[in-house]
């Protein structure tokens, strides 16, 4: 009866909402809490008002301490964001323990009819308000409840009713003796990310991501750790749900496209590769009335493959190790995938140490898809993302610096790829630790050459103008699984594009290599 309850409550709210989204003109004055002693913006703190907002709302909270009601003020984004605020809060459906109503006219959301929630047999709780109200309210809430509640088990037991007279016209034929149902097998068991088996835990098998409200529900139980790394687009969050660990990646609504474009990337079918970082979720989560964009996915202590460098020495056969798993990553991305759904060729466009991952066995995987290109094979065309920002500036190719890369090509876009992934190349052999048991301390690429936060006339002048490149030390020469490597990353740092090799070749090149070394080990 609660659900139906629900049910109602969230139609009114959405037809409310809908109404809403083309009006929007009049500013309206709402209640509004005052949390922890500071009042969001806009809120009068001596009157708990605000009179400047869109939509009034009024979120009924069910937790430990009791039920809680909450009033804000809500104001919409600038456009393209405009429709952010309805379809978050307005559209959001409810849950067992929340719900969100609005309302378009002043002083609405003191007066919205407050609903049912599954609160536990014996239990009393309060409900806190930003102004103090009188029990006459609060026993006219109780028959409003009431009243609306009667016809509602009316439909329940009419339709309970005709069920019954149709199943009593209309019995079932008897099943036959092989086809007899096992109730033990129909029982719902509890769910968690470790009960879908590896590649099943998307409907398709793809490993796109959990089916959507699965992701839905997976976003609103995470419990939020420490912040782990913050990035171009907001801040990295140890995440936890269930027992399980897992990453949350929260971007700001101004970053909303490199989220969906992530988000766009992830989803699609065939995706999934060990050398590719798992996807979990997505949301849209209020956090005190700020709208937060999460991507929740697999987490890995190591952290970015430039902490790990910072920090720890490695031999030669990591160095093949974790080289090779980003050229197989790579791979998997640059390739098109032919089939009933299939998989379109991908260019990363943001490759660096800082967007690739260590996991636990020191293999890599490949992270961070917002600046990320996709080759639409139908239409021959490219789905360049709408997103104006064009990589990391220190990892630029000289095609980029120079203006003189094709942008009608996907292949330029591989070729951008190749550049950056001979930096990381020369990221990971400076952290290698050769037969004499030495190694160079960790730098970024052209560290030295340039400032820190370098500009692209930094960049042009070094990479372009001067033609230069990373320094290699004279001991990697006088190794030879060093020396090879070194070959290696020449090769991908042609200024010619089309001379530089395919992540293809550098994965065989990488494969020759590992057993190569694995026979001098034994011999």
């Amino acid at each position: 009866m609660a659900q139906k309850f629900w049910d109602v409550t969230t139609i009114l709210s959405l037809s409310v909402c809908i109404l809403l989204v083309g009006e929007g003109q009049t500013l309206l004055t709402c209640f509004c809490d005052v949390i922890n002693g500071t009042p969001p913006s806009g809120c009068n703190t001596s009157t708990h008002m605000c009179s400047d907002a869109d939509l009034c709302g009024l979120e009924l909270v069910l937790n430990a301490h009791g039920l809680t009601k909450k009033w804000s003020c809500l104001v919409r984004d600038p456009p393209p964001n405009n429709d952010l605020v309805v379809n978050l809060f307005c559209n959001s459906p409810p849950t067992a323990t929340s719900v969100y109503q609005c309302c378009n006219y002043s002083f609405c959301n003191k007066d919205l009819p407050s609903t049912a929630l599954d609160v536990p047999t014996g239990q009393t709780f309060t409900v806190a308000t930003p102004l103090s109200e009188s029990s006459e309210k609060a026993n006219n809430n109780g028959i409003f409840a009431i009243f609306a509640a009667v016809p509602i088990i009316a439909l329940v037991a009419t339709a309970v009713a005709l069920i019954f007279c149709y199943v009593y016209k209309h019995p079932k034929r008897s099943l036959a003796p092989n086809t007899s149902l096992d109730m033990d097998h129909m029982v719902a068991l509890p769910y968690s990310l470790d009960s879908i088996p590896e590649g099943m835990t998307c409907t398709s098998g793809s490993g796109s991501g959990l089916p959507f409200l699965i992701q839905r529900t997976v976003a609103r139980n995470i419990r939020l750790g420490d912040p782990i790394g913050t990035g171009r687009y907001g801040q990295v969050f140890v995440g936890h749900y269930q027992g399980e660990t897992v990453a949350v990646k929260k971007f700001a609504s101004r970053d909303e496209q490199s989220w969906v474009r992530e988000t766009e990337i992830y989803s699609i079918v065939l995706l999934r590769h060990e050398n590719i970082l798992g996807y979990i979720a997505s949301d849209m989560v209020s956090n005190s009335g700020v709208t937060e964009l999460w991507l929740i996915t697999q987490y890995h202590s190591n952290g970015s493959l430039y902490d790990y460098l910072s920090y720890n020495q490695i031999d030669c056969a990591c160095m093949v190790q974790l080289m090779l798993s980003i050229c197989n990553g790579l791979t998997h991305l640059h390739t098109e995938l032919f089939g009933t759904q299939g998989k379109p060729a991908i260019a990363h466009r943001d490759m660096k140490s800082r967007n690739i991952l260590v996991k636990a066995n020191l293999t890599c995987c490949i992270a961070d898809f917002g600046l990320a290109v996709m080759k639409v094979r139908q239409k021959n065309t490219m789905n360049l993302p709408t997103n104006p920002k064009q990589g990391t500036r220190r990892y630029m190719s000289p095609e980029i610096l120079n203006d003189s890369i094709n942008t009608l090509s996907f292949e330029s876009f591989k070729q951008v790829d190749i550049y950056a992934v001979g930096l990381v190349m020369w990221e990971i052999c400076r952290r290698t630790s050769s037969s004499t048991g030495q190694c160079e301390e960790y730098e970024l690429p052209f560290q030295g050459m340039v400032p820190p936060d370098p500009t692209l006339d930094d960049m042009r002048t070094v990479v372009v103008d001067e033609k230069k490149q990373p320094p290699i030390p004279n001991r990697w020469t006088s190794d030879e699984l060093l020396a090879s490597m070194v070959e290696l990353m020449r090769e991908c740092w042609y200024p010619n594009p089309l001379a530089r090799p395919t992540a293809l070749y550098l994965k065989k090149k990488l494969l020759r290599l590992a057993m190569e070394d694995n026979k001098r080990s034994y011999a």
